[in-house]
């Protein structure tokens, strides 16, 4: 399991961008929509959110032999890490799955979504019926849609696990146990990570507390 203790930091990235009016949803958001909500969600202030700096993006020195392309999410610190060429890797904060609902494992990146839709599972509707029901014919994309900016989906095989590392409306939930199951991120973070994460590529997410299985 990959803890703070295999990581080194070594530099912070910042962001600097215009904010935009965002455009009115669309089934499919067209290219111009995408670009106004991403000038949108793109803070010209490094941490406008008021996150503790650890979970701002920063450049490490991961441990030797792991994968290029891969990502590790470290459930107990908090961070999520996409492996890089030459040693390093580029390190974010998120939330987690609320008590049980996270969900340990190793699956395969199999899908990737631009400003997705969602649609909430119907465990998450009988669950909370008072929350999820009413989007149980889907939400429009855009950005107060549950999975934000960009969503990567999580296979086991060629099942769909419905989990996802995804982009959040809510970004002071990172750094805790907010989500039904997901992975969240900020998602200015997301977007910077989205384009760098390959098809196919491995997503190992470590359990939260010492003595938790994985799944299998």
């Amino acid at each position: 399991m990959l803890t703070r203790r295999h990581f080194i930091q070594t530099t912070t990235a910042l962001f600097s961008a215009a904010v935009a009016t965002p455009l009115m949803a669309s089934t499919y958001p067209d290219a111009a929509q995408k670009a106004a909500w991403d000038a949108e969600v793109t803070p010209s202030v490094p941490n406008p959110w008021g996150l503790h700096p650890r979970f701002m993006p920063q450049r490490v020195v991961a441990n030797p032999g792991l994968v290029p392309g891969d990502i590790h999410v470290d459930a107990v610190a908090r961070y999520l890490y996409h492996i890089e060429q030459g040693g390093t890797a580029m390190r974010y904060g998120v939330a987690i799955g609320q008590g049980d609902l996270y969900e340990p494992g190793t699956f395969t990146i199999k899908r990737k979504v631009e400003w997705p839709h969602w649609t909430p599972t119907q465990n998450m509707i009988n669950r909370e019926p008072e929350i999820y029901g009413k989007f149980a014919n889907g939400m429009e994309p855009g950005p107060q849609n549950a999975l934000g900016s960009r969503a990567l989906y999580l296979y086991l095989g060629d099942r769909d696990t419905y989990l996802r590392i995804h982009g959040t409306p809510f970004p002071t939930s990172i750094g805790s146990r907010a989500s039904s199951g997901c992975v969240r991120m900020v998602m200015a973070h997301i977007n910077q990570l989205y384009p760098l994460v390959k098809i196919g590529a491995t997503a190992h997410l470590y359990p939260a507390e010492p003595g938790v299985s994985a799944m299998s």
